[in-house]
């Protein structure tokens, strides 16, 4: 996985991650097989943050249950992968702002 684009999938926008960016901590989802290094590189070429960066939190989410309640009909969104940048203090991602 060399393409940042393939690493850093799209940016979370929930209310909770809201919330974490006045603390200095973005929420991204990315690649299922990314790690740390892989995902601190990406974002740090993506959003020009060369040693920006503090820490990097990865959760591997759980996909739903969906469909109909038969347990023979059921199906399940897929899993995926969270990553929290914590950047140093007075660092930004200036996408974000626009948001």
């Amino acid at each position: 996985m060399n393409d940042i684009y393939q690493i850093i999938l799209q940016p979370q926008i929930t209310e909770k991650s809201t919330v974490l960016r006045e603390a200095n901590k973005y929420a991204f989802v990315v690649n299922r097989a990314a790690t740390k290094p892989q995902i601190r590189r990406a974002a740090e070429e993506l959003f020009d943050l060369q040693g920006d960066i503090v820490k990097i939190h990865t959760m591997r989410v759980r996909g739903k249950p969906k469909g109909k309640m038969s347990r023979y009909q059921r199906g399940r969104k897929v899993h995926w992968k969270k990553a929290i940048l914590t950047l140093r203090e007075g660092a930004t991602i200036q996408a974000f702002e626009m948001i």
